[in-house]
């Protein structure tokens, strides 16, 4: 039950994540066009967003294919935070394929200016797009609404703290993008009503700097699970509890939990037995404590037991 529960989730990310790059590729091009033709640097800024969107789509499918391979001689933990590396470098391209070049053209239209052309083309662009990212966002977050359900937390703390870092960056890019989109929107129109092109230049910065926030979330989420972060403490103390129900188990001296993977959780504790308690009866008690755990949290993959005198 709980490889298909993998299995059904590895599925859902991976249509979410096909979602937003095919939605990013068509409006990219349509950016790109509209911006040649209406002369606007927020236009062209979005069509930058728009290809660094796509590019991380494509790192954060490589990230899917990659961590679903199985453990063997060289990884004997398998390669579920192979997922972490390739969804960094997701981030850095954020920064660096669209706020780098949204700060760049923002700044030249301040400094030399530009020559407004027709922004009807613009104006339809942004519309068509505006539906395609609110499509693909809904998909995202239809899917992280679901997972926070099932484990019973509230949407907006379990989007902060998931370890499914691929739909996390899909739900915060397509959010990105639509705000994006009425930056852009909005320095259209300033430099139409004004004639100057100091609202579309403004307009790309803004769009610069929303960028880089995000890149800088992803990127701290990806480093916080790639150095190793543990589970919640509510999380922990319930794993105490199923640990100290089991007989023969007096106390647990030291926990560790490590989130390998969206869905794999690492645990080992130093447990302390009842006196005078045969060798057998230890094995069957580490038996029955993985068991309970395995049932109550179907995430974890690996616990380790060490039987280990208390130390009072």
């Amino acid at each position: 039950m709980a490889e298909t529960g993998v299995a059904n989730e590895n599925r859902d990310s991976t249509y979410t994540v096909v979602v937003a790059a095919a939605a990013n590729l068509g409006i990219a091009a349509a950016k790109a066009v509209a911006g040649v033709i209406s002369g606007s640097s927020a236009m062209l800024s979005e069509a930058a967003h728009s290809v660094a969107d796509t590019v991380t789509e494509v790192l954060l499918l490589t990230a899917l294919r990659r961590s679903g391979k199985p453990a063997d001689e060289e990884h004997p933990l398998g390669y579920a935070s192979e997922r972490y590396v390739w969804a960094m470098l997701a981030a850095v391209a954020t920064f660096v394929g669209g706020a780098v070049f949204s700060f760049y053209d923002g700044v030249h239209t301040l400094v030399q200016g530009e020559e407004l052309g027709d922004p009807l083309v613009s104006y339809v662009v942004l519309g068509v797009a505006f539906v395609l990212e609110g499509f693909s966002l809904r998909t995202a977050v239809r899917q992280v609404r679901a997972e926070a359900e099932r484990v019973d937390a509230p949407f907006g703390r379990y989007l902060r703290r998931t370890p499914d870092t691929t739909v996390k960056a899909v739900v915060m890019e397509d959010s990105a993008a639509l705000t994006g989109l009425m930056l852009a929107a909005g320095g259209l129109l300033g430099g139409q009503l004004t004639g100057s092109g100091v609202w579309d230049g403004v307009a790309s910065l803004l769009i610069g700097c929303l960028l880089v926030y995000v890149a800088w979330v992803l990127g701290r989420s990806n480093a916080e699970l790639l150095v190793g972060r543990a589970l919640p403490p509510r999380t922990r103390d319930a794993m105490r509890e199923e640990l100290l129900a089991v007989e023969h188990v007096v106390g647990v001296l030291d926990l560790t939990t490590l989130i390998q993977g969206p869905d794999e959780i690492l645990v080992a504790a130093k447990v302390d037995f009842r006196n005078m308690v045969s060798a057998e009866q230890v094995e069957l008690a580490c038996e029955a404590a993985e068991r309970r755990l395995r049932e109550r949290f179907p995430a974890v993959r690996r616990v380790y037991l060490d039987p280990t005198p208390g130390r009072g």
